[in-house]
């Protein structure tokens, strides 16, 4: 199996770093043209120049997604794309009690609102076409609502609907509508969360990853966090031509996490 994705262009929202960057360069070894984008130069630019120099085809985009005038930012400066990868999103741990109203609109607007804006756009050029993947970064905490992360959860839920109804929306166009779920990964934003813990223990920061994994999530079958890679290459397929009669499903990369024989 050879995916080869050759003149197609791809748009990664929030693709400086983590997963986001992980698809990136996934897309890009297949031989997309990939657009990174990110709200500061520093960081796309940094992100570009990695995928360049592994021999990957990238440019950037400054553009803050999580807001209207933003995404608009992006369509002047890319007007269509084969490939929409909505991964734009954030994640806290705060009880909901203590989440008032502004944080809730923040998420969502982040979280949801973003994917909701990029494919409104890009998406009807990939029907003229009568070809196109969009994909949606959702999460197993989208089915499984983490206690400590309700907000988080809820915009990973709304993530699934959204992409589940597009791809209903769009039957017989040829154009494909995919969410991913992704369990614990190994992310920079990961590593920072568990600073005080490696401190304590003394552990490097993919040990204590991985035993907050085997705590927190018990009913992970691989026992570890994710490489950033294994959701990565996921992604490349969904966003392939090999990928056709895929649509409107909810793709798990969750190492199991979710104790449940369908989604």
């Amino acid at each position: 199996m050879k995916i080869d994705l050759s003149g197609k262009t791809a748009i990664i929202s929030g693709s400086t770093g983590g997963i986001g960057l992980g698809i990136a360069r996934g897309l890009a070894m297949a031989n997309a043209d990939v657009v990174i984008v990110g709200r500061t130069a520093a960081a796309v630019d940094e992100a570009v120049a990695g995928i360049t120099a592994s021999g990957g085809k990238a440019r950037g985009v400054v553009a803050d997604l999580g807001t209207a005038a933003g995404a608009e930012v992006l369509f002047a400066a890319e007007s269509s794309a084969d490939i929409l990868v909505n991964n734009l999103g954030i994640y806290n741990e705060v009880d909901f009690f203590e989440t008032d109203d502004e944080e809730w609109t923040r998420f969502y607007e982040i979280n949801v609102l973003s994917g909701v804006r990029l494919a409104r756009h890009y998406i009807p050029t990939m029907v003229e076409r009568k070809w196109g993947r969009v994909i949606f970064l959702s999460s197993e905490s989208g089915i499984a609502i983490p206690a400590n992360m309700i907000n988080y959860g809820v915009t990973k839920s709304a993530n699934l609907a959204v992409s589940h109804g597009l791809a209903k929306r769009l039957a017989g166009t040829g154009v494909t509508v995919n969410a991913i779920l992704p369990g614990p990964t190994f992310t920079e934003g990961v590593a920072t969360m568990v600073a005080d813990a490696m401190r304590e223990s003394g552990r490097s920061a993919r040990e204590e990853v991985d035993a907050f994994v085997r705590r927190a999530r018990p009913s992970s079958i691989i026992q570890r966090a994710a490489e950033v890679e294994e959701v990565a290459n996921l992604v490349t397929y969904v966003a392939s031509p090999l990928s056709s009669a895929t649509t409107g499903a909810a793709l798990r990369v969750d190492g199991g996490v979710v104790d449940s024989l369908a989604i």
